[in-house]
């Protein structure tokens, strides 16, 4: 009787392991880090962007090379939101909220910024100078850096070098 208990004990702790070591291996494999929110507050699917070129840029309202920029971002995102192509905005100073809503809206930012930095999601490199813009393609590698300044024309040679072609 005593042998029965032993193994029995012995059954239900390899039993509370194995649950724990799967329920690891299951949160493991699970999905990537949600997208969150937009500056509006607005939930992004990962269907919107699943399968899509991806333009990120890091942006601060006080970085006066990136003010000068947004309004080549609006363009591009504009032009090629039905071409596979969306352009993402990441806010440096890691905003949250309605200071979020406001920095974007003080530069008149037209395409989504991102509430959560998808930087670990896609391997991106620490971001040391703005502005900088990253290219991830529809496989989520991330394919080029560009660093400073961007006009529509810069990004829009630099998706084509990594292998984007208009629709």
């Amino acid at each position: 009787m005593l042998r029965r208990n032993v193994y029995s004990k012995e059954s239900e702790i390899l039993k509370k392991h194995l649950v724990l070591i799967l329920a690891f291996i299951l949160t493991a494999c699970g999905p990537a880090e949600p997208w969150g929110t937009d500056q509006h507050g607005v939930r992004i699917p990962d269907a919107l962007l699943a399968e899509q070129w991806l333009v990120i840029n890091y942006w601060a309202v006080w970085c006066a090379p990136c003010r000068k920029e947004v309004p080549e971002l609006n363009a591009l995102h504009a032009q090629l939101q039905n071409q596979g192509v969306r352009v993402l905005g990441v806010n440096y100073d890691q905003l949250q909220g309605d200071a979020l809503l406001a920095d974007s809206q003080q530069l008149n930012i037209a395409f989504p910024v991102l509430s959560n930095d998808p930087a670990q999601r896609f391997k991106l490199p620490e971001t040391r100078g703005l502005p900088a813009t990253y290219i991830v393609n529809p496989q989520g590698e991330m394919v080029e850096q560009l660093h400073g300044e961007q006009s529509q024309q810069s990004i829009l040679a630099a998706l084509r070098q990594a292998g984007w072609s208009a629709h």
